[in-house]
């Protein structure tokens, strides 16, 4: 793999030496934010079908406990940008860590849809907060060399948070009361999130916003090399916090600027519409439909979580090496394939009555080719897309939509199965990754091993290039696609 490349074999090297060592740690116990997100995305899945029995809701009410929870993500995600710059990055963390502690209780002792639903609500309030800040703290800790794949810490323990929460839901698929237990045993990663944020240091980059410059410097002391120039990524910090004061969010969708904001939606709606989070949210009841009994169905589930989890792992290995946008075409083709055979599988009754491993093949297939594509990529190119001198007022708005959009297909997908019955719903989910692949092709530039100021001119004219010059070549360190050509935060800088 080239030297250019900070993931692989490459970033495993570096991760694992020296003062490395200290800021993977911390970069590991932050991403357990993602954990959370993972698990709580996971769990609800396995829990639908046995709380079912006690509480019996409705559809729409089966619909209100999913996707509750991405309302108050929203709303999380929104005050997240606040939080982390008035209270820190660090504390805003352990905030949230507390507030889905809370929430896990909640749910576990539930009495009724109301109780249960107002606690996925809570819970959401957490796990949005955790998407947004998490990438955010760990890119402000993470030396360039080894910045690209800590960050991909958050989205790989997404995937492990889904993975064990498939393997929870058949261990205690015979206990008492087992979708309590579901619920309750969230407790346990919540408190280690907030327990942990006590003992991490603050971001550098919120110290120096903060003019705790001293302090700031201790923290970098900390986690960079011996060697490295400690002064000189201070002070190139200082430069980017004052290029930042002068915009606002208001500047986000002027001419200059609208370029990069469509392209940065765009993946985050595209991202959910193509039915990710139906499949997650559902895939007991999806393999259910497939013909499997409930305690079957979440087995295979599990099945599941562990392609989402080691394909994850491939992509990120090859993340640096064939490039972010020829990963996330092919993908989303694949994952195409698969939910327009899905839909044959549902519509034509032949074919699930002669080969119902068919259905199960198609899931699988779905989530290699989510896990390799969008799932990792869009996170990574929205932070590697904008100029650090409005890289966080952007990314707060392509999270708030992108959890805008997980709301509206997750909400609506047992309705529109009842509606239009299930293998038009797939079909549905099929067209719309057919106008991916055609916005990915035409608007998604490639960012691998390219400096800021082309990807800049690429998506949004010279004009854009030189307006943010001045602050957005990642010249801090902690930004992505530094004017060195460091790609996302430094993922590719050089060894």
């Amino acid at each position: 793999m080239s030297e250019q490349s900070a993931s692989g074999l490459h970033f495993v090297r570096y991760a694992a030496s020296g003062r490395n060592r200290f800021v993977t740690g911390i970069a590991l116990l932050a991403a357990l934010g993602g954990f959370l997100f993972g698990y709580d995305t996971g769990i609800i899945g396995q829990a639908l079908p046995y709380l079912s029995k006690d509480l019996h809701p409705s559809t729409l009410e089966s619909s209100w406990i999913v996707a509750v929870l991405l309302i108050g993500a929203m709303i999380g995600a929104g005050i997240s940008g606040y939080l982390s710059e008035a209270i820190s990055r660090k504390w805003t963390k352990c905030i949230s860590g507390c507030v889905y502690v809370i929430g896990a209780l909640a749910a576990a002792f539930a009495q009724d849809i109301i109780w249960l639903v107002a606690a996925r609500f809570v819970l959401g309030l957490s796990v949005g907060t955790a998407s947004f800040v998490a990438p955010e703290y760990i890119a402000e800790q993470t030396p360039p060399k080894i910045r690209g794949g800590t960050v991909t810490f958050n989205q790989l323990m997404v995937t492990l948070g889904i993975l064990l929460a498939y393997v929870t839901g058949y261990g205690l698929r015979d206990v008492g009361y087992n979708w309590r237990w579901m619920f309750g045993i969230a407790v346990i990663p919540g408190a280690a999130l907030a327990i942990s944020m006590v003992f991490v240091p603050h971001s550098p980059r919120w110290l120096v916003k903060k003019g705790r410059v001293d302090e700031a410097r201790e923290v970098l002391e900390q986690t960079r090399a011996e060697d490295a120039d400690i002064d000189g990524e201070l002070q190139q910090i200082q430069d980017v916090s004052e290029a930042e004061q002068g915009w606002s969010i208001a500047d986000l969708f002027r001419t200059k600027v609208r370029a990069l904001m469509v392209v940065g939606i765009g993946l985050a709606v595209f991202q959910q519409f193509v039915g990710v989070n139906t499949v997650i949210y559902f895939a007991s009841t999806i393999i259910g439909y497939v013909g499997f009994a409930t305690n079957q169905a979440v087995l295979l589930a599990v099945m599941v979580g562990v392609t989402n989890f080691v394909f994850t792992i491939v992509a990120i290995l090859l993340m640096d090496w064939v490039g972010r946008r020829k990963l996330l075409i092919v993908g989303t083709a694949i994952l195409l394939v698969a939910l327009a055979v899905l839909g044959a599988y549902f519509q034509f009754h032949f074919i699930s009555q002669n080969a119902s491993w068919i259905g199960i093949a198609c899931v699988i297939v779905y989530i290699i080719g989510f896990a390799i594509g969008l799932g990792p990529v869009f996170w990574l190119m929205i932070s590697e897309i904008y100029p650090l001198a409005f890289r966080s007022q952007a990314m707060a708005i392509a999270t708030i939509c992108n959890w805008a959009a997980n709301f509206l297909v997750s909400f609506y997908f047992l309705q529109e199965t009842k509606a239009i019955g299930r293998g038009p719903t797939f079909w549905i989910y099929a067209a719309i990754a057919i106008a991916a692949i055609a916005f990915f092709w035409v608007k998604v530039p490639e960012t691998k091993n390219r400096p800021l100021e082309d990807i800049e001119r690429e998506i949004g004219g010279e004009e854009l290039a030189q307006a943010t010059s001045g602050g957005s070549g990642g010249s801090d360190g902690s930004g992505s696609g530094g004017s060195d050509g460091s790609g996302s935060g430094g993922s590719s800088g050089s060894a």
